[in-house]
């Protein structure tokens, strides 16, 4: 919790020398508030969302141990061989993610979207993940 709030407080200070729009601090800051009430363990991993203008990406995070467990991307050649558009894609990165998950014996999850809305790409993920038998 207090690395997390000198995070908050580095934002606000580095946004003086870098140029930051709006937008994307009002994001930061709400990651910050989201992952100071969330936390992953090895029985109930943290899912964490990336969401870039080409891409999504899906981690399963031990935030205990500090240990990333399995991750999935619309970049692997599983999900980006079938074309499509992006909240297609992201529903199969969630499928790919639930299956990962299952292999590794998670049924349970927390889910991070990491500032994002939850709405169309990382929505479909999300209900891609259920639909691979993940529970939130």
């Amino acid at each position: 919790m207090r690395i997390l709030l000198d995070q908050l407080t580095t934002i606000n200070e580095s946004t003086k020398s870098k140029k930051m729009n709006k937008k994307s601090i009002r994001r930061q800051k709400i990651r910050y508030n989201i992952r100071k009430k969330l936390e992953g363990t090895t029985e109930k991993p943290r899912l964490s969302v990336f969401r870039s203008n080409n891409g999504i990406y899906a981690q399963l995070i031990d935030d205990i141990k500090g240990v990333t467990l399995a991750s999935a991307s619309s970049k692997e050649k599983g999900v980006a061989a079938q074309k499509g558009k992006k909240v297609d894609s992201s529903k199969l990165v969630g499928q790919a993610i639930a299956r990962k998950a299952t292999e590794l014996g998670v049924k349970e999850i927390v889910f991070d979207r990491g500032g994002y809305l939850y709405h169309g790409r990382v929505k479909a993920l999300a209900e891609g993940a259920r639909e691979g038998g993940l529970k939130f």
